[in-house]
């Protein structure tokens, strides 16, 4: 506890009125007849707060004032995407504020009056022509006595829309006040997943994170350019699911692949009802290279969910069949009863049955790319290739701050 205790506790209490279950407040709907009139985001309570002290030319890198105090030092890095997650979106202010290594929102002589509750650990980024970003500041601690887990507030300002807007707040997939905390308020992913996963490097913990503006932002002027909507979007989690394993690694199983294999890359091949199993073959010897070539760093599933003519044996045959055929080796095939089903959970996977394929590539659990209606040409197999030639590395190659 800080000295100026009843000052922090008083100040803590106003800072946690101004959350809600730990985002920013939303403001109430702007009612309009046109829908483009309404605020992008619906409204955030203490995003404004961005502009109070904003530096007139911010950088891509920033260091908050926590580096030089005590606590877990901590690099937040990544590229932030327009929607759709695939093109990388330049110029884009991104405002952080965070609690100290105490749990406090703590301000500190000097600061402007406004930004006073939302403390001395703030500040500003601004992606450059790739969209990049990075954060160098330190690990805060969850407010004193509470139940909330530990988090980063970010609010995001795109150059051609007017409205800031809060993106889903940073939280640790360490953090044991996490699950709790979303079993009762599950996060609404905007922006994408908020969970950072750290790596330990030395003293410093790495948490890469990438960014998907206006995903599942209310009032977003565009929508996903996609005309066949199948899976998850890119910048949400890969949800856990237990298929039944015919043939591979964990054959006889109900093995979870991302909860057995979510650590690297993993590539999810999913065909429902409309197989075509010329073009499944062929796809299932490129994703066995695959996994070949990149050992323990890329793991591969085929996920068989069509219900016509649906028995379990019936499955197991086919798979069994295939799999001695192309005498796969790394690859598992694996199947469900349906894309509907609940006892897998397959379900929470939003699989649209009645497209050819739906790929979804993950990373530490994180959904990087996606594709629906994918044919087997050499063209598409470089697609998939380079995007695990381009997510391979960690991290950034940031120079780190110095530090006592």
């Amino acid at each position: 506890m800080k000295n100026s205790a009843p000052f922090y506790i008083l100040f803590t209490f106003l800072a946690m009125l101004c959350s809600c279950n730990g985002q920013p407040q939303k403001k109430a709907p702007v009612s309009s007849p046109n829908q483009s009139q309404a605020v992008v985001g619906g409204g955030c309570d203490g995003c404004e707060l961005m502009y109070v002290g904003m530096p007139k030319n911010i950088a891509a890198v920033d260091t908050s004032a926590g580096w030089t105090e005590k606590g877990q030092k901590l690099l937040i890095t990544g590229t932030v995407y327009k929607l759709g997650g695939k093109i990388p979106a330049p110029n884009v202010i991104i405002y952080y504020w965070q609690t100290d290594a105490e749990g406090y929102y703590s301000p500190v002589e000097g600061m402007e009056p406004k930004a006073r509750r939302h403390g001395h650990l703030r500040g500003w980024v601004k992606t450059d022509d790739k969209g990049h970003y990075a954060i160098y500041t330190i690990r805060p601690a969850p407010y004193p006595k509470a139940v909330m887990p530990a988090h980063i507030h970010m609010a995001i300002k795109e150059p051609n829309i007017p409205d800031e807007y809060y993106i889903d707040e940073f939280v640790f997939d360490d953090d044991p006040l996490l699950l709790p905390a979303w079993k009762k308020n599950p996060p609404e992913n905007r922006g994408g997943s908020g969970k950072l996963r750290v790596l330990i490097s030395d003293d410093l913990q790495i948490a890469e994170h990438n960014i998907v503006l206006g995903l599942n932002i209310p009032n977003y002027p565009e929508k996903p350019a996609s005309a066949q909507q199948s899976g998850l979007e890119i910048g949400e989690d890969q949800p856990s699911f237990a298929p039944y394993h015919a043939w591979g690694p964990d054959k006889g199983t109900k093995t979870c692949p991302v909860c057995k294999y979510g650590r690297y890359h993993g590539i999810i091949y999913f065909v429902g009802n409309n197989p075509n199993w010329e073009d499944i073959k062929n796809w299932l010897t490129y994703l066995e290279q695959e996994s070949r070539n990149r050992s323990k760093y890329l793991k591969a599933y085929f996920v068989y969910g069509n219900d016509q003519g649906y028995t379990k044996e019936k499955r197991i045959k086919e798979l069994e069949q295939v799999g001695k055929e192309l005498n796969l080796e790394h690859l598992a095939l694996t199947f469900v009863p349906s894309f509907l089903d609940k006892g897998s959970e397959i379900h929470l996977n939003k699989l649209d049955p009645k497209v050819e394929n739906t790929f979804i590539i993950y990373k530490y659990r994180t959904i990087i790319d996606k594709y629906v209606g994918l044919k087997p040409t050499t063209e598409n197999f470089l697609k998939l290739s380079q995007t695990l030639d381009a997510t391979t590395n960690e991290y950034f190659d940031l120079p780190v701050p110095k530090h006592d």
